[in-house]
């Protein structure tokens, strides 16, 4: 039961949407004993069997195109997370190295770390997308591979219902899937990395040792002396994958040339985008002598730059007349701070510039609340800053006022 109330509340606090009974975390926090012993007896018994999973689209980074999410009812994501909590010290001590997604104490930054300075070390890189990994991975060949983790049998039968719980589709249609984990579940994360665990990881070790690679979930980059070494392994890759059903994305799997100052020469491909960050030949300094050379660095990515822009003027600061600049400030600031914690990790001066418009549109507001001209607006906002230079998330790491309108 213990296990259960704290699967319960780690799912409270990611919080999240309805499943296909529309019951939302407070509305199963009115009855919450009854509602988690419901769960434990039930998983206890072997008699629990998961709705179906309501789909929902989310625009990808893109802006156009669309990603299917499946939700599971909060109950069954406080089940799914009981399950995690028991399958992952199974699998979690066999995890390779260079796995990074969605594992305590590795995550982003750390597979970041690791891109970039292996991009130093290696000229080539192989940046490979799986087609639609998540909607088809193999039923079989999941519970093949839970099955070389664990024998524990209550694990196993709910996995395997887990991975065929139907579908909720838009039109409320109930849809039977034959194949892949719906993104959104709490169990999916693991699954995948089992997945491509033995698919993958396991693989590329084995078979090419020396090649090493960074995987989060199913983003991964892998690294190469030379071009002849990533189209000989690029190929590998394709006809392993194609064993455990998977196919790679052919108009997006590249093999990037690394260049820099050092690094001469062309290519078709000289930068990829890893996590939401673009690595390509930029100018860098030394920290050392001050001299300044070409480096292959990463920075925020144009896709996540796009997606920042838009969320900015979606607020529509320049327009909310009706608010202070303290609820201005409260409506975005743990937004920016999110931003600026993740991208500041390297060039820190491409997020300042990706977040200078907020600066143009606070002039506008002022403008608008106070009928003042740009230059006057400036300057009452400047006022503003210097008395309290933490209002705005922006001007506490370094947007402030200072010599001329949004000056870094």
């Amino acid at each position: 039961m213990r296990v259960v109330e704290a699967a319960y509340e780690e799912v409270r606090a990611k919080k999240g949407a309805a499943g296909i009974d529309e019951e939302s975390i407070q509305d199963f926090e009115r009855n919450v004993e009854k509602n988690l012993y419901k769960i434990w007896n039930r998983m206890s018994s072997g008699s629990y069997f998961p709705p179906a999973v309501r789909s929902v689209e989310i625009l990808k980074a893109d802006g156009k195109s669309k990603r299917k999410l499946g939700i599971p009812t909060v109950s069954d994501r406080i089940a799914q997370a009981v399950a995690v909590a028991y399958l992952t010290p199974y699998v979690e001590p066999k995890f390779h190295n260079n796995s990074y997604g969605f594992r305590k104490g590795r995550g982003q930054k750390e597979a970041l770390t690791a891109t970039r300075r292996r991009c130093f070390q290696y000229d080539w890189v192989i940046d490979l997308d799986i087609r639609a990994f998540f909607d088809n991975l193999d039923f079989t060949l999941m519970m093949n591979a839970v099955k070389k983790h664990t024998d524990c049998k209550w694990l196993l039968l709910y996995i395997e219902r887990w991975l065929k719980a139907p579908i909720q589709e838009l039109d409320g249609n109930l849809h039977t899937r034959e194949k892949g984990t719906p993104q959104g579940g709490v169990i999916s994360p693991l699954l995948a990395n089992i997945y491509l665990h033995h698919a993958f990881d396991e693989w590329m070790t084995e078979i090419f040792p020396s090649v090493p690679f960074e995987r989060y979930a199913d983003d991964i980059v892998v690294h190469c002396r030379t071009r002849a070494q990533a189209t000989f392994v690029v190929r590998a890759i394709a006809n392993r994958l194609q064993v455990w059903k998977l196919e790679l994305h052919s108009g997006k799997t590249r093999i990037v040339y690394c260049k820099d100052s050092n690094r001469t020469g062309s290519h078709e491909h000289v930068e990829f985008d890893f996590l939401g960050f673009t690595f390509r030949c930029r100018e860098v300094q030394n920290p050392k002598t001050g001299k300044r050379f070409g480096g292959f660095t990463p920075a925020i990515s144009r896709k996540a730059g796009r997606r920042i822009r838009k969320k900015i003027n979606a607020w529509r600061l320049q327009r909310r007349t009706d608010l202070s600049l303290q609820e201005l400030a409260d409506m975005c600031n743990k937004k920016v701070r999110g931003w600026y914690n993740y991208y500041s990790m390297f060039t820190k001066s491409k997020v300042l510039q990706t977040l200078l418009p907020i600066n143009f549109k606070l002039i506008t507001w002022v403008r608008r609340t106070y009928k003042k001209s740009t230059y006057q607006a400036w300057q009452w906002l400047r006022g503003v800053n210097r008395r309290n230079p933490k209002l705005f998330a922006h001007w506490e790491i370094g947007l402030a006022l200072v010599r001329r309108i949004g000056a870094v």
